[in-house]
């Protein structure tokens, strides 16, 4: 059941990655499991051991973020909400 984590793990280090410019990033799992990031290799951790969905967060918080892309039809929902709920 490794391979799974670990994939979902090394996507968002590889995203991480592309937004940062930064080839570098290298993704290392523990004996028990946890994962954890350097800016390369053999560097310092960049955190402490963590759990899958708490290290997907963490490197998902690092470096430049992808502004979300939205539609003209988004920004009518949103709109038409807002409305609703100062009408009510």
């Amino acid at each position: 059941m490794a391979g799974p984590r670990s994939t979902r793990a090394s996507a968002a280090v590889d995203r991480l990655k592309n937004r940062s410019g930064n080839q570098g990033y290298s993704m290392a799992r523990t004996g028990d499991g946890l994962f954890f990031l350097s800016e390369r290799p053999g560097a310092p951790p960049l955190c402490e051991p963590l759990e899958l969905d708490a290290f997907v967060a963490f490197v998902n918080g690092l470096g430049p973020q992808v502004a979300r892309r939205v539609s003209k039809l988004d920004v009518a929902f949103e709109k038409q909400l807002v409305k609703k709920n100062a009408d009510t």
